[in-house]
């Protein structure tokens, strides 16, 4: 073998090793590259859904963009009047891996109900927000519940699964609970705090509260109705699983901010 066909192998075994799939956290993820959601001026590349209004409406104002972060702000509100909203980013995605940070701020609608209070979320395998019905009050969806501590000295954990208008599959049955509570810590409600996504299609899910795995469960799958009202009942289909959807930013009265919102699209 000359010098060059040695070092020219030498290069394509560091490229191979290199592309091989890393394990981190039980996890093999398939480096790829990371694809910004926010650019950090605007909203373009997302779609606003309100409760009693038009797909599209970005009621009142609720999302902006300020110092580089999306707001969820209430400034220009006088009650809440149920309108729950999410922010959609405008693609599909089915095996990813999502990171984000979020800190809550201090407006709290009180007319809201008061399990809104330091709750937020993050949507994902949501129907399209075009389907979304104008007095549907919230989408068909699983959610990444994010939680800031509420009463001094009470735990609180973040990270949490919630299931608007669906089932998950967790200790090998679907879990009769709405709301799966996480492993994770309590946070000051100020914090900012690193959250983390990854998802395998309809398979495997697991969350990630500043780098540690905090809850994990399987085959996200259309079902109940908790939460859910006024929906199309064709777009319902109890027991489909959940192979991909969009992801949505919550606003249910509790302003929170959410900044360096990135995705790797994984095999």
């Amino acid at each position: 073998m000359t010098l060059k066909q040695f070092l020219t192998l030498a290069c394509l075994s560091l490229i191979i090793f290199n592309c091989k799939n890393k394990v981190s956290n039980d996890t093999i993820v398939i480096e790829k590259e990371w694809i910004n959601l926010f650019n950090g001026e605007n909203l373009d590349g997302w779609t606003p859904k309100f409760y009693k209004e038009d797909t599209g409406v970005n009621y009142l104002n609720t999302f902006r963009v300020s110092n580089g972060v999306i707001q969820v702000n209430y400034d220009d509100y006088t009650s809440f009047d149920e309108r729950y909203g999410h922010l959609f980013y405008n693609a599909l995605f089915s095996s990813y891996h999502l990171k984000f940070k979020y800190q809550f701020t201090n407006q709290w609608m009180e007319d809201a109900p008061h399990f809104t209070y330091r709750n937020s979320g993050i949507m994902f395998h949501t129907q399209d927000p075009k389907t979304i019905l104008k007095n549907q009050n919230w989408p068909i969806s699983v959610e990444y519940q994010i939680l800031a501590e509420a009463n001094k000295n009470e735990p609180r954990p973040t990270g949490n699964m919630c299931s608007p208008g669906t089932d998950i599959v967790i200790d090998n049955k679907i879990s009769d609970s709405h709301c799966v509570r996480s492993s994770s810590k309590t946070y000051k409600w100020d914090e900012w705090v690193h959250g983390e996504l990854i998802v395998y299609k309809d398979s495997l899910v697991q969350h990630f509260v500043n780098g540690n795995k905090v809850l994990e469960y399987s085959k996200p799958q259309i079902g109940g109705d908790i939460l859910i009202r006024d929906f199309d009942s064709a777009i319902k289909i109890d027991g489909k699983l959940l192979k991909e959807g969009y992801i949505g930013l919550q606003a249910e009265g509790q302003g929170i901010n959410f900044k360096d919102l990135k995705i790797k699209v994984l095999d």
